[in-house]
């Protein structure tokens, strides 16, 4: 209960960050994190598709170096074709800095 509470907090903070990092490409509807099963449920709206994206971060870890937490997305499904190859490419594997609110809540 604790956890999902938690992860209910940290979903609406991530949907802020997110929507204020992408605000030029489009906005995020929802965003739902599991921290539990490691996986993130993501709908949103880009400029020019008529209908709303599912992205599914299908796995993550959080590894420290340095003092500094970061993020690496192991899994990721899209249901456009298109964003898939463009996440394959540029964000499997990738190590991203987490800010230090979401690194304390993941």
């Amino acid at each position: 209960m604790l956890n999902a509470m938690k992860d209910a907090v940290t979903s609406q903070a991530a949907q802020s960050f997110v929507n204020g990092q992408i605000s030029r490409y489009g906005t995020v509807q929802d965003l739902k994190i599991n921290s539990k099963r490691k996986t993130v449920d993501v709908t949103c709206l880009l400029h020019g598709e008529p209908t709303p994206i599912q992205v599914t971060v299908e796995s993550y870890t959080i590894d420290t170096v340095g003092g500094q937490k970061f993020i690496q997305v192991t899994g990721i499904k899209s249901s456009r074709p298109w964003l898939q190859n463009l996440l394959t490419d540029y964000a499997l594997n990738r190590k991203v800095p987490l800010p230090p609110w979401a690194a304390a809540a993941l």
